[in-house]
């Protein structure tokens, strides 16, 4: 998320390189055979809109306390619903979250909407404060977990429910979130402690409860069930790494507990009812001195800081550390400070808390959330979970999203029991599942076969690996990226979320774009290759963007074993791509006008119909559109054909590469859903259990406004969604929307 990736977009801090490993990308694996590839089947057709209206706010109240969960029933299909019987929704650069005809969008919870009933109403001027007790920045990633009428725990209500959800970032201008301060913020260093504090409470988890009456949604103000898990929050530390000296800090001196989470992307939802969220891009956010390296004195940190993007003299994204000397800013400075052998007096270690995936409990908020630190440390995106079965171990699957980073699965040592489906206690279960397992990491071959490596101690490449000496299970679970290293694991581009297919069990990634790639490659560019065939010069205006600026989502099928298997199967699902691209290098899945898109990043099937939903997040498209949604009926991995690209090189002949290009959608396969508004991303996206009501998060509307402009509404790039109906002010603001289908149907039919 959050991602620039060409020249015309801002830089975001975070989207960097850290990977200088000799492992091979992606791009050089696939000169061989890989079977036809299947994509979509479902329909297509010309377009119509419906533009949404928006819903206020209700205050109720909840005290209620929350029971056991119940299973999620299978669900029924209903015999004469057709999926993708919209009419589909044309591109759009409105200012307005566009949907198909028959359906209605509202926005119901926004950046700085209070979570009680004593925090006022936002002003969106700049004034607010109190954001530990508001709405968060940049909604991203969420889930909704259902509440009966009595307020207990249950699967099954579509009427009332909690959303789970990330607030993953804030919108920058240099230093400042420049949209929370009354004059922008300041541009230069030290930052004022009043602004810090603001930014830091806007990131993290809410949980707030939302309702429905009557066909209108609202969240519940003042519901007992809301709550803020803020960068200053308690949490524990759990699995391998728990009390180890590479997470002593002068906070948490026995290595227990870290404080606070930050730059939450992609969640994921347990088979037991718990809510997992991923620390994604959290390096940025340290800063390290310019003589850190000698007063480490040769120490193997040093390696480990480098690999995960803190080189000495590393700025932070927001200058955080020098709002004051309290604790709470100190501990952004990750420079060896202190004399103890062990970092008990200072924060050399701070980093080594992030970049897990986190569980909480979304009913119980006395239940500490935990970080589970089995699961690896890296930039994590979505966690999602291999579909359940009784008496078999369970798969948890996840991407690193950077550039040249790896795709990982845990496999939990304790097999499914169904009882665990409506356990009590969803923290303890999360215990039996996500503390005790084998880490792995994918190596992807050129024939559309793959291994999962396990990341263990009992792995000779990773105990004999030169760069680093591993200590024990710890250390390997803490720098994960290192272990992954140094096995050999497959470099990928920017893997972001995943999503498991409910019907047979195949694992989708999205690879959002790669612009560092060419046929006559610079020492750092890449070659296109099988699995990574394009690379073509696309223009947005007057700019040139090069390389592969459009992405493609990969697909998984695992070998005997399910869930535990350690092979695979693999193919490239669809590759993003302007319908009317020119030439034969940049449309290979023949998209339509209807169904082009550019960098697909939130995936997620639906568990109620089955449907593939594909979120954008991109910078090369959006002279055309802006970023958007579709709706896909998938094939499965191996039904594709063989395509030879024949891409011209500067000093004569060609480079051919052979690629595997799935059956391309039709009319009925594959059709854009919605549009946002400007500069937002599409992101984020859950549903009731009776399919009828989708949430889904628009992030950074009016991201590219300068700061300069703060002063003049008319030219910020959004206002989104002050212009739809919706609260005070006319900054933009990150927000959930709600979608119905007028006539009582299910989403997507």
């Amino acid at each position: 998320m959050n991602k620039p990736n060409d020249p015309v977009r801002a830089i975001d801090p975070d989207d960097i390189d850290c990977n200088d490993s000799p492992n091979e990308h992606f791009n050089t694996v696939l000169n061989a055979r890989l079977s036809r590839r299947s994509l979509l089947r479902g329909g297509m057709a010309s377009a119509a809109t419906a533009i949404f209206g928006a819903v206020g706010l209700s205050a109720c109240s909840s005290d209620d306390s929350p029971g056991p969960v119940t299973p999620t029933p299978t669900p029924t299909p209903v015999p004469a619903e057709k999926l993708l019987a919209f009419t589909a929704v044309p591109k759009s650069l409105a200012d307005l979250v566009t949907v198909p005809a028959g359906y209605t969008a509202s926005v119901i919870y926004a950046l700085g909407d209070p979570l009680n009933g004593t925090t006022p109403a936002y002003k969106n001027d700049g004034s607010d404060d109190n954001f530990d007790t508001r709405a968060g920045d940049h909604h991203d990633g969420m889930e909704f977990y259902g509440l009966s009428a009595t307020g207990t725990a249950t699967t099954s209500s579509s009427e009332r429910g909690l959303l789970a959800m990330n607030h993953e970032a804030t919108t920058d201008a240099k230093l400042s979130s420049f949209f929370l301060h009354a004059n922008g913020g300041a541009t230069t260093l030290p930052r004022p402690a009043a602004e810090v504090d603001k930014e830091i409470a806007i990131h993290g988890v809410s949980v707030v409860e939302v309702r429905k009456t009557g066909a209108a949604w609202a969240y519940v103000k003042e519901s007992s069930f809301n709550r803020r898990l803020t960068p200053l929050s308690d949490i524990e530390l759990s699995g391998p790494a728990r009390g180890n000296a590479l997470l002593t800090t002068k906070y948490s001196p026995t290595a227990t507990k870290t404080r606070g989470t930050l730059n939450n992307c992609g969640t994921g939802k347990s088979p037991w009812g718990s809510f997992l969220t991923g620390e994604e891009n959290w390096s940025g956010y340290f800063v390290r001195g310019g003589a850190d390296d000698a007063a480490r004195a040769g120490d193997k940190s040093i390696a480990s800081l480098k690999r995960y993007g803190r080189s000495q003299g590393a700025t932070s994204r927001h200058g955080w550390e020098s709002a004051g000397s309290d604790d709470k800013y100190a501990r952004w400075d990750i420079s060896k400070k202190g004399t103890s052998l062990d970092g008990s007096d200072d924060y050399r270690n701070e980093m080594n808390g992030m970049g897990y995936i986190v569980e909480m409990d979304p009913y119980d908020k006395s239940k500490p959330a935990r970080k589970r630190t089995a699961l690896g440390r890296y930039a994590h995106e979505s966690a999602a979970f291999g579909n359940p079965v009784v008496g078999q171990q369970l798969a948890v699957y996840m991407g690193d999203d950077s550039r040249n980073e790896y795709i990982y699965k845990f496999v939990s040592t304790a097999v499914w029991a169904a009882a665990d489906a409506s356990a009590s206690d969803r923290m303890a279960t999360g215990d039996k599942y996500l503390d005790s397992g084998k880490l792995y990491v994918a190596k992807l071959n050129a024939d559309g076969s793959g291994q999962w490596i396990e990341l263990a101690m009992s792995n000779t490449a990773i105990t004999g690996y030169g760069a680093y000496k591993f200590a024990d299970q710890a250390d390997i679970a803490i720098n994960a990226r290192l272990a992954a290293d140094a096995v050999g694991a497959t470099k990928m581009d920017r893997p972001e979320w995943c999503s498991v297919n409910p019907a047979n069990g195949e694992i989708y990634y999205a690879l959002t774009n790669n612009s560092n790639r060419a046929v006559d490659p610079t020492s750092s560019q890449l070659v296109p290759d099988s699995a990574n065939p394009r690379a073509y010069t696309d223009m947005k205006g007057s700019s040139a963007q090069s390389g592969n600026p459009n992405g493609h989502i990969l697909r998984m099928k695992e070998g005997a074993g399910a869930s535990a298997a350690t092979s695979f199967t693999w193919d490239v699902y669809l590759f993003g791509a302007e319908a009317g691209a020119s030439g034969g290098f940049v449309n290979l899945s023949n998209l339509t006008a209807d169904q082009d898109f550019s960098s697909p990043d939130g995936l997620a099937f639906s568990p109620y119909t089955g449907i593939c939903w594909i979120q954008t997040d991109d910078g090369a498209y959006t002279d055309v559109s802006n970023c958007m949604m579709l709706a896909a009926i998938p094939g499965t991995v191996g039904d594709g054909a063989k395509v030879t690209l024949n891409h011209p090189k500067a000093n004569g002949g060609t480079l051919a590469v052979d690629t595997y290009v799935g059956k391309k959608p039709s009319a009925e396969t594959l059709k854009r859903f919605l549009v946002g508004p400007v500069g937002s991303e599409i992101t984020g996206i859950c549903e009731t259990p009776d399919g009828k009501s989708m949430f889904i998060n628009i992030q950074h509307p009016g991201e590219n406004t300068a700061q300069a402009n703060l002063g003049d509404p008319s030219k910020y790039t959004s206002q989104w969604p002050s212009n739809a109906g919706y609260g005070a002010g006319k900054r933009p603001r990150s927000a959930t929307i709600v979608i119905t289908k007028n006539d009582g149907g299910r989403i997507g039919t």
